[in-house]
Protein backbone atom coordinates (compact mmCIF):
# COMPACT_ATOMS: atom_id res chain seq x y z
CA UNK A 1 0.00 0.00 0.00
CA UNK A 2 1.33 3.01 -1.07
CA UNK A 3 2.71 5.35 1.57
CA UNK A 4 -0.03 9.15 1.21
CA UNK A 5 2.44 12.14 2.28
CA UNK A 6 2.33 15.81 1.00
CA UNK A 7 6.49 15.96 0.40
CA UNK A 8 8.15 15.25 -2.78
CA UNK A 9 11.23 13.05 -3.53
CA UNK A 10 13.47 16.46 -2.66
CA UNK A 11 12.87 16.49 0.55
CA UNK A 12 14.96 12.89 1.43
CA UNK A 13 18.35 11.58 0.67
CA UNK A 14 16.29 8.41 -0.66
CA UNK A 15 16.28 8.01 -4.98
CA UNK A 16 12.94 7.90 -6.06
CA UNK A 17 11.80 7.50 -9.81
CA UNK A 18 9.74 10.43 -11.34
CA UNK A 19 6.48 11.08 -10.58
CA UNK A 20 3.56 8.78 -11.82
CA UNK A 21 0.51 10.15 -12.48
CA UNK A 22 -2.39 7.72 -10.89
CA UNK A 23 -5.41 7.42 -12.96
CA UNK A 24 -8.97 5.51 -12.44
CA UNK A 25 -8.61 3.16 -15.52
CA UNK A 26 -5.33 1.12 -14.31
CA UNK A 27 -4.92 0.41 -18.26
CA UNK A 28 -4.54 4.07 -18.51
CA UNK A 29 -1.94 4.74 -15.80
CA UNK A 30 1.36 6.43 -18.41
CA UNK A 31 4.98 5.13 -17.46
CA UNK A 32 7.09 7.15 -15.13
CA UNK A 33 8.96 9.69 -17.09
CA UNK A 34 12.60 9.58 -17.66
CA UNK A 35 12.78 5.74 -16.87
CA UNK A 36 15.64 3.84 -18.34
CA UNK A 37 15.38 0.34 -19.25
CA UNK A 38 17.81 -2.30 -18.85
CA UNK A 39 18.21 -4.56 -20.87
CA UNK A 40 20.81 -6.39 -19.01
CA UNK A 41 18.66 -6.94 -15.86
CA UNK A 42 16.15 -9.92 -16.64
CA UNK A 43 12.66 -8.75 -16.25
CA UNK A 44 11.88 -11.52 -13.78
CA UNK A 45 14.32 -10.13 -11.46
CA UNK A 46 13.79 -7.05 -11.82
CA UNK A 47 10.01 -7.36 -10.97
CA UNK A 48 11.23 -9.14 -8.32
CA UNK A 49 13.49 -6.46 -6.60
CA UNK A 50 11.21 -3.83 -7.15
CA UNK A 51 8.42 -6.02 -4.81
CA UNK A 52 11.23 -6.26 -2.47
CA UNK A 53 12.17 -2.39 -2.67
CA UNK A 54 8.35 -1.60 -2.29
CA UNK A 55 8.29 -3.62 0.95
CA UNK A 56 11.15 -2.13 2.24
CA UNK A 57 10.61 1.41 1.31
CA UNK A 58 6.58 1.62 0.44
CA UNK A 59 5.84 4.35 -2.36
CA UNK A 60 4.90 7.80 -2.08
CA UNK A 61 1.23 8.97 -2.60
CA UNK A 62 0.21 12.77 -2.68
CA UNK A 63 -2.55 14.95 -4.27
CA UNK A 64 -1.84 17.94 -6.57
CA UNK A 65 -4.59 20.43 -8.07
CA UNK A 66 -6.84 17.54 -7.95
CA UNK A 67 -4.92 14.73 -9.11
CA UNK A 68 -3.33 12.07 -7.01
CA UNK A 69 0.66 11.07 -7.92
CA UNK A 70 2.46 8.30 -6.91
CA UNK A 71 6.23 7.99 -6.66
CA UNK A 72 8.37 4.30 -6.10
CA UNK A 73 11.67 4.04 -4.56
CA UNK A 74 14.48 3.92 -7.85
CA UNK A 75 15.40 1.00 -8.50
CA UNK A 76 18.62 1.77 -10.45
CA UNK A 77 21.66 0.71 -9.20
CA UNK A 78 24.10 3.02 -7.42
CA UNK A 79 27.88 3.89 -8.73
CA UNK A 80 30.80 4.94 -6.31
CA UNK A 81 29.95 8.40 -7.12
CA UNK A 82 26.75 8.16 -6.17
CA UNK A 83 27.95 6.97 -2.47
CA UNK A 84 30.06 9.76 -2.19
CA UNK A 85 27.83 12.55 -3.14
CA UNK A 86 25.03 11.09 -0.85
CA UNK A 87 28.09 11.36 2.05
CA UNK A 88 28.05 15.36 0.83
CA UNK A 89 24.53 15.20 0.51
CA UNK A 90 24.45 13.83 4.03
CA UNK A 91 26.86 16.48 5.41
CA UNK A 92 25.30 19.79 4.05
CA UNK A 93 21.61 19.02 4.76
CA UNK A 94 22.98 18.24 8.53
CA UNK A 95 24.99 22.10 8.27
CA UNK A 96 21.50 23.51 6.39
CA UNK A 97 19.08 22.00 9.04
CA UNK A 98 21.77 22.86 11.98
CA UNK A 99 21.33 19.31 13.75
CA UNK A 100 23.09 19.08 16.86
CA UNK A 101 26.37 17.03 16.62
CA UNK A 102 26.26 15.39 20.16
CA UNK A 103 22.69 14.62 22.53
CA UNK A 104 19.42 13.46 21.03
CA UNK A 105 18.58 15.43 18.28
CA UNK A 106 15.37 14.62 15.81
CA UNK A 107 17.09 16.29 12.86
CA UNK A 108 20.08 14.28 13.00
CA UNK A 109 18.59 11.13 13.70
CA UNK A 110 15.81 11.78 10.37
CA UNK A 111 18.66 12.31 8.05
CA UNK A 112 20.61 9.44 9.22
CA UNK A 113 17.67 7.32 8.61
CA UNK A 114 17.20 8.36 5.27
CA UNK A 115 20.89 8.03 4.63
CA UNK A 116 20.66 4.74 5.54
CA UNK A 117 17.32 3.36 3.89
CA UNK A 118 19.21 4.85 1.17
CA UNK A 119 21.69 2.37 1.49
CA UNK A 120 19.42 -0.29 2.46
CA UNK A 121 17.96 0.76 -1.20
CA UNK A 122 21.26 0.61 -2.50
CA UNK A 123 21.98 -3.25 -1.17
CA UNK A 124 18.98 -4.50 -1.71
CA UNK A 125 18.98 -3.74 -5.90
CA UNK A 126 22.50 -6.01 -5.90
CA UNK A 127 21.16 -8.70 -3.24
CA UNK A 128 17.47 -8.32 -2.11
CA UNK A 129 18.16 -11.33 0.45
CA UNK A 130 20.83 -8.54 2.16
CA UNK A 131 18.35 -5.77 1.77
CA UNK A 132 15.88 -7.63 3.63
CA UNK A 133 18.31 -8.20 6.41
CA UNK A 134 19.69 -4.67 6.42
CA UNK A 135 16.20 -3.74 6.92
CA UNK A 136 15.34 -5.90 10.11
CA UNK A 137 18.71 -4.59 11.60
CA UNK A 138 16.99 -1.29 10.59
CA UNK A 139 13.98 -2.38 12.17
CA UNK A 140 15.60 -3.51 15.31
CA UNK A 141 17.37 -0.94 15.83
CA UNK A 142 14.57 1.65 15.73
CA UNK A 143 12.78 -0.52 18.41
CA UNK A 144 15.47 0.11 20.34
CA UNK A 145 15.57 3.29 20.09
CA UNK A 146 11.94 3.94 20.78
CA UNK A 147 12.38 1.60 23.78
CA UNK A 148 14.92 4.18 24.95
CA UNK A 149 12.81 7.02 24.39
CA UNK A 150 10.48 5.55 26.12
CA UNK A 151 12.26 4.59 29.39
CA UNK A 152 13.81 7.98 29.13
CA UNK A 153 10.12 9.88 29.08
CA UNK A 154 9.61 7.52 31.99
CA UNK A 155 12.86 8.59 33.75
CA UNK A 156 11.64 12.46 33.59
CA UNK A 157 7.98 11.63 34.32
CA UNK A 158 9.47 9.50 37.76
CA UNK A 159 12.25 12.46 38.29
CA UNK A 160 9.37 15.05 38.23
CA UNK A 161 7.07 13.00 40.42
CA UNK A 162 9.94 12.65 43.09
CA UNK A 163 11.04 16.60 42.73
CA UNK A 164 6.94 17.09 43.66
CA UNK A 165 7.17 14.76 46.50
CA UNK A 166 10.19 16.21 47.72
CA UNK A 167 9.08 19.48 47.89
CA UNK A 168 6.01 18.43 49.34
CA UNK A 169 8.13 16.89 51.63
CA UNK A 170 10.28 19.55 52.08
CA UNK A 171 7.01 22.19 52.79
CA UNK A 172 5.48 19.23 55.76
CA UNK A 173 9.03 19.62 57.30
CA UNK A 174 9.03 22.78 57.80
CA UNK A 175 5.82 23.23 59.01
CA UNK A 176 7.10 20.93 61.33
CA UNK A 177 10.05 22.52 62.50
CA UNK A 178 7.85 25.59 62.80
CA UNK A 179 5.46 23.78 64.82
CA UNK A 180 8.37 22.56 66.99
CA UNK A 181 10.28 26.03 67.49
CA UNK A 182 6.91 27.13 68.63
CA UNK A 183 6.70 24.98 71.15
CA UNK A 184 10.40 25.36 72.13
CA UNK A 185 9.48 28.85 72.31
CA UNK A 186 6.30 27.85 74.54
CA UNK A 187 8.38 25.74 76.42
CA UNK A 188 11.28 27.81 76.67
CA UNK A 189 8.60 30.76 78.35
CA UNK A 190 6.95 27.95 80.75
CA UNK A 191 10.46 27.47 82.08
CA UNK A 192 11.76 31.33 82.71
CA UNK A 193 8.01 31.63 84.75
CA UNK A 194 8.64 28.34 86.40
CA UNK A 195 12.72 29.88 87.17
CA UNK A 196 11.23 32.59 88.40
CA UNK A 197 8.75 30.95 91.02
CA UNK A 198 11.56 28.79 92.01
CA UNK A 199 13.55 31.75 93.01
CA UNK A 200 10.98 33.79 94.55
CA UNK A 201 10.10 30.81 96.41
CA UNK A 202 13.82 30.15 97.31
CA UNK A 203 13.73 33.85 98.76
CA UNK A 204 10.66 33.47 100.97
CA UNK A 205 11.58 30.62 102.27
CA UNK A 206 14.95 31.74 103.28
CA UNK A 207 12.70 34.92 104.56
CA UNK A 208 10.88 32.82 106.51
CA UNK A 209 13.96 30.57 107.94
CA UNK A 210 15.73 33.82 109.03
CA UNK A 211 12.44 35.25 110.92
CA UNK A 212 11.95 31.80 112.20
CA UNK A 213 15.98 31.58 113.48
CA UNK A 214 15.61 35.01 114.93
CA UNK A 215 12.24 34.07 116.34
CA UNK A 216 14.18 31.39 117.58
CA UNK A 217 17.26 33.15 119.11
CA UNK A 218 14.71 35.83 120.77
CA UNK A 219 12.78 32.51 122.72
CA UNK A 220 16.00 31.15 123.85
CA UNK A 221 17.70 34.34 125.08
CA UNK A 222 13.96 34.84 126.86
CA UNK A 223 14.00 31.38 128.28
CA UNK A 224 17.76 31.83 129.33
CA UNK A 225 16.77 35.11 130.78
CA UNK A 226 13.89 33.92 132.71
CA UNK A 227 16.04 30.79 133.87
CA UNK A 228 18.65 32.84 135.48
CA UNK A 229 16.17 35.12 137.10
CA UNK A 230 14.28 32.42 138.41
CA UNK A 231 17.55 30.75 139.68
CA UNK A 232 18.67 34.05 141.14
CA UNK A 233 15.56 34.16 142.98
CA UNK A 234 15.91 30.40 143.98
CA UNK A 235 19.12 31.33 145.36
CA UNK A 236 17.61 34.49 147.46
CA UNK A 237 15.13 32.23 149.19
CA UNK A 238 17.71 29.75 150.04
CA UNK A 239 20.00 31.73 151.56
CA UNK A 240 17.94 33.09 154.25
CA UNK A 241 17.10 29.99 155.54
CA UNK A 242 20.84 29.01 156.59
Amino acid sequence: MAERITTTAEDTLVRYDNPVLVSKKPEAIPSPRGDAIEPCVPTEAKRETEEILNAILPPKEWEEDGQIWTQKISSTPATRLDVINLQELLDTRLQQRQARETGICPVRRQLYTQCFDELIRQVTINCGERGLLLLRVRDEARITMEAYQTLYCSSIAFGMRKALQSEQGKSDLLDQVAKLESERSSLEKLCAELKQKTEQLERRAAELRAAEEKRHQEELLALKKTNAQLKAQLEGIIAPKK
